[in-house]
């Protein structure tokens, strides 16, 4: 069982493009960011120190081999962003600048304080025609998740998508396991004014189930068992950062892209 205070599509990829880029990506951010924290705090001998050990466990000098963490090389996975017209799982113009991917669970409480502090003004973004936003639930903590995740579809299937997602995340918080069962999904849905009976033959459909099975496999194969997780314009971001580093990161991809 993940910890839940650490814990984020259908497309088809040709599994070789495919990495398991968020745990390396995030134990390298780390690890840099601490070796630079000792070189900035410890001065001199202390950063020399530092870079030696990280490198062969062994005090060497080697003051110039230690890379800001901002100098980490980070993979594009781009690719990874469906466009896919007939997506009911995203928010935006398919031709947007900009995409971003989010790995997401019902059952993690800081992708429901992302939703409810970072989407809306991310939203403002997808209303200029800036941004296309794609969901994807990775359903790390299970059946209850998984079952969530499906009656979003079914929502979707009706073109009340961000109403569900946002019901599920009311407030910032997640639903307790028992909230999430059939027939509180089901009642959820009655609430929105949606057709229960079709809402009800969607969430247990086939049809839904792949799609969502899918969604999941894709994050897990690029190694998303952490929630939330992120591609913003190829580039990942693990965690429910402040709204300002997501804002910051698109205006810059924005600007990027108009050269």
């Amino acid at each position: 069982m993940p910890d839940p205070q650490t814990t984020g599509s259908a497309t088809e990829q040709p599994p070789g493009r495919r990495s398991r880029w968020l745990a390396p990506l995030v134990i390298l951010a780390v690890v840099a960011a601490l070796i630079v924290a000792a070189i900035w705090m410890g001065g001199d001998d202390d950063a020399e120190q530092a870079a030696g050990t990280a490198a062969t466990g062994e005090p060497t000098e080697q003051p110039g081999a230690v890379e800001h963490p901002d100098q980490v090389a980070q993979p594009d996975l781009s690719e990874e962003e469906a466009r896919d017209p007939d997506d009911l799982l995203a928010e935006g113009p398919v031709d947007a600048p900009v995409v971003l991917v989010m790995f997401s669970d019902f059952q993690c409480p800081y992708c429901a304080q992302w939703s409810h502090e970072t989407l809306p003004v991310l939203r403002e973004y997808v209303e200029r025609g800036e941004l296309r936003i794609e969901y994807r639930d990775v359903n790390i903590y299970g059946e209850e998740s998984e079952r969530a995740a499906r009656a979003v579809l079914a929502a979707a299937k009706q073109d009340r998508f961000q109403d569900y997602h946002d019901a599920l995340f009311s407030g910032g918080e997640i639903r307790s396991p028992q909230d999430l069962d059939e027939d509180s999904l089901v009642d959820l849905a009655g609430e929105l004014g949606l057709d229960t009976e079709q809402f009800t033959a969607d969430l247990n459909s086939e049809e839904v189930a792949a799609t969502i099975d899918a969604n999941a496999q894709q994050g897990i194969e690029l190694g998303a068992m952490s929630t939330p997780a992120f591609l913003l314009d190829g580039t990942p971001m693990a965690g429910a950062q402040p709204t300002e580093v997501f804002t910051d990161a698109l205006d810059t991809a924005l600007a990027e892209k108009e050269g």
